[in-house]
């Protein structure tokens, strides 16, 4: 058994060394993770997500929106010319075949609590609103979307981060290993022929 050259394990050493530094740099930037169960509180309310369902219905005299959170419905009345909340205003809704009568909470503002969620799919919705001095009908649709597991956004836990950092190290241990039979069955070769 031929042992290999001290200049062939420095040519085996920096590579792997590096290597081996460059994965512990790595490592150190990857962030602290919490595991299950550790919490630090409540986290803030994200920027971006998924909005509330909601519809909006317009016509020549107003614009109406109407924003579901739950069961809980609120309405936005406005003069479709100024855009001002439309003051004693009067609406009788129908959402999905049943006549409901939301009361005002505001200028131009309407809530209405429903007996129970509407489902996933789209709601036909026709509101007549009426003040002392005309009358509209509007309608809409309310579309509701079902919220898709994928859409979540997916957290790496450290236990992932460990998998790939193992894997990792133990791809460089293999290149290590791998170079330095190379390098010595070479240097071993050389050797001979000289």
């Amino acid at each position: 058994m031929t042992l290999a050259p001290p200049l062939a394990m420095h040519a085996i050493a920096r590579p792997l060394a590096a290597g081996l530094l460059l994965g512990a740099l790595w490592m150190a930037t990857i962030p602290a993770q919490a595991g299950e169960g550790h919490d630090h509180g409540e986290a803030p309310a994200a920027a971006a997500g998924s909005a509330l369902p909601r519809f909006s219905a317009g016509s020549e005299l107003f614009e109406l929106v109407g924003v579901l959170n739950g069961k809980q419905l609120t309405l936005y009345l406005d003069h479709a010319a100024s855009n001002a909340p439309v003051k004693d205003a009067k609406l009788e809704l129908e959402l999905g075949g049943r006549k409901l009568s939301p009361k005002a909470h505001g200028e131009g503002e309407f809530e209405l609590t429903l007996a129970e969620a509407p489902k996933a799919g789209v709601t036909p919705v026709t509101v007549t609103v009426s003040t002392a001095s005309e009358s509209d009908l509007l309608a809409s649709e309310l579309d509701i979307h079902e919220e898709a597991h994928s859409e979540e956004a997916h957290v790496h836990g450290w236990k992932e981060w460990a998998l790939w950092s193992s894997a990792g190290l133990a791809a460089l241990l293999l290149l290590g290993f791998l170079a330095r039979r190379f390098l010595g069955g070479r240097a071993s070769r050389t050797g001979a022929a000289a």
